[in-house]
């Protein structure tokens, strides 16, 4: 039997994309191993997660460091200790420096809640509302210097509900936990 991804997840949030790739890595269906959090926020929800699924977590403040550089070298020293092969952000909220990518090129991967290349960055899914569309999605992309700009991955479309956004972000949630399941199911069992 082929051995596990050894995968960690950056996160700065409340957690809910690690919560479910914790619980497909630990049922088997991602043929992974989430061996380290990374987040940019010691005190955001998702450390509480992963500290009840007894997995490392390793919080760096930015504002703790004099370059973004020294930041990305202080967690890439972290990866490089756990043995990482794989980045999957889920809901990290910065943007990934050279640092990182020349470290694990095209072994980075971002989920975004938005059909790309429309409405990337922050607040996708309010772009979405404000905008007026009718359908937006979820996108799993490679990531590369830019904003929201690697290949994609995978798609699928959600109806934006009511021009509600809250009532569409609950539905794309949903969408994103089993589409970055699927894809890095996909991905990983290559």
């Amino acid at each position: 039997m082929a051995k596990n991804v050894r995968i960690a997840v950056f996160a700065s949030g409340s957690g809910s994309n690690f919560a479910a790739l914790e619980k497909a890595c630990y049922v088997g269906t991602i043929p992974a191993d989430i061996v380290l959090l990374v987040t940019d926020k010691p005190d955001a929800f998702v450390t509480e997660r992963a500290k009840q699924a007894g997995i490392p977590v390793a919080a760096f403040r930015p504002r703790d460091f004099e370059t973004k550089q020294a930041y990305e070298q202080a967690i890439l020293a972290v990866l490089q200790e756990a043995q990482v092969e794989w980045l999957i952000l889920a809901g990290y909220m910065r943007l990934i420096s050279h640092v990182l990518l020349d470290a694990y090129p095209e072994r980075i991967i971002n989920i975004h809640p938005s059909l790309l290349p429309s409405f990337p960055g922050k607040d996708a899914i309010g772009q979405a509302v404000k905008a007026g569309v009718k359908v937006t999605g979820v996108t799993v992309h490679l990531v590369d210097e830019g904003m929201d700009t690697g290949p994609i991955l995978a798609q699928q479309a959600v109806n934006v509900i009511d021009n509600d956004e809250q009532q569409t972000a609950k539905a794309i949630h949903e969408v994103e936990h089993e589409l970055y399941t699927a894809t890095l199911k996909k991905l990983f069992e290559k």
